[in-house]
């Protein structure tokens, strides 16, 4: 059944499939934010990547922040890419990245240049970029193709009884037919890391998982705490949907991989999966922005996000697909869900049913079907810092 499964996407140079065909102005470093934003103004059809970063960075931050930049770029569902930053040398590292992929990128830089000329030769090529990729057509692919993400946001107790168990619903069902996905939140797994480890397929990627988890309890939890994390984990949001404790939080976010799925690998922030087709964990933050930028950076072009009290992020390239099963938010905030699972509560629907009903959201969605998200207008891109800037 789940085998013969198809969706029409965009087939990139490199073979990989996208749901999404955005033409990305995609700026190196924060002061070049503006002229990139004008070359969007100018050329409709394009998309600018507006951050906060990309100054003064070295080490491990500025490997991150040039794999995010890359990937990003290089995500399948960016058809061509222009890249500007202030100085030419490390527009061009990001440039020549995203390149590897064969897609079209153009690189500019504002030294020497000016924003006015940068801005005027970038929106020339903009504009013959959208032309071409205006003209891209979709074609058959195996639902298999696509690289399918997840994080869940604003959880409560419907979260873990519904809304993410559909999730892990739906890689049981897609993973064994070649899906790659992917999960993180490395501090929501706190109290339920043991389980966690335990559903690595292999001693290798359980290790490499407690490491990654070890490194954070002791370099950022305990290195910086007060007295406790309850402004924060569990969130306020959190706290007021009934999750009393970070155990209880962690316990319903792991819901998220299933009942038979295992993780192959375990990834640093942005890295993308090199071991085949199958479930990777993500060392990422667990604020949403960062944690879908990370993910889509790492090449996921579909993001599945389970909600409770109801998260409005999106993400400006990659659509994120809404899952709720609080009954009070699908009254309040039903602009916002995609996939209705709250007759799983109400025991009119099972989890089984409820899987179904997101693969068949995920397959509308590949077509081209706007999530709520998209439709709202939400671009949330958010980059993650690791250290202060030199």
């Amino acid at each position: 059944m789940y085998e013969n499964r198809t969706v029409h996407g965009y087939v990139r140079e490199n073979g990989r499939v996208g749901v999404r065909n955005h033409v990305a102005i995609l700026p190196v470093d924060d002061i070049s934010n503006a002229a990139c934003e004008a070359v969007a103004n100018n050329i409709q059809g394009t998309l600018a990547l507006p951050h906060a970063y990309g100054r003064l960075q070295f080490g491990e931050d500025l490997d991150l922040h040039f794999r995010t930049m890359i990937g990003t770029g290089a995500n399948p569902n960016v058809a061509a890419c222009i890249v500007i930053g202030i100085e030419p040398e490390w527009t061009k590292v990001i440039a020549d990245g995203i390149r590897k992929t064969g897609k079209p990128v153009a690189e500019f830089s504002i030294e020497q240049n000016g924003d006015i000329a940068t801005i005027a030769a970038a929106s020339r090529q903009a504009k013959e970029y959208v032309h071409w990729a205006s003209e891209l057509l979709r074609e058959e692919r195996p639902l298999s193709d696509l690289w399918v993400s997840t994080k869940c946001g604003e959880s409560d107790t419907t979260t873990g009884l519904s809304s993410c168990p559909t999730v892990g619903n739906m890689y049981d069902k897609l993973l064994p037919h070649g899906l790659y996905g992917c999960f993180g939140e490395t501090s929501e797994i706190t109290g339920a890391e043991h389980i966690c480890e335990k559903r690595a397929a292999n001693p290798e990627a359980a290790a490499k998982f407690m490491k990654i988890f070890q490194a954070y309890q002791d370099d950022v939890i305990f290195a910086h705490q007060t007295d406790d994390l309850s402004d924060s984990q569990p969130t306020k949001g959190n706290i007021l949907g009934g999750l009393s404790t970070i155990e209880e939080k962690a316990l319903g976010n792991l819901e998220k991989i299933g009942r038979t799925s295992t993780y192959i690998d375990a990834l640093e922030p942005a890295e993308a999966p090199e071991k085949g087709n199958g479930l990777y964990f993500m060392d990422t933050s667990s604020a949403a922005a960062e944690c879908v930028t990370l993910m889509a950076a790492a090449g996921y072009v579909v993001h599945t996000f389970p909600t409770g009290q109801g998260n409005v992020v999106g993400n400006p390239i990659v659509p994120v697909i809404k899952i709720s099963g609080n009954p009070r938010t699908l009254r309040t905030m039903s602009e916002h869900i995609d996939v209705d699972v709250t007759g799983v509560l109400s025991r009119e629907k099972t989890i089984d049913e409820a899987g179904d009903d997101l693969i068949d959201m995920i397959c509308r969605t590949s077509n081209g079907r706007l999530t709520a998200a998209e439709a709202l207008g939400h671009k949330e891109f958010v980059m993650t810092k690791l250290y202060r800037s030199a």
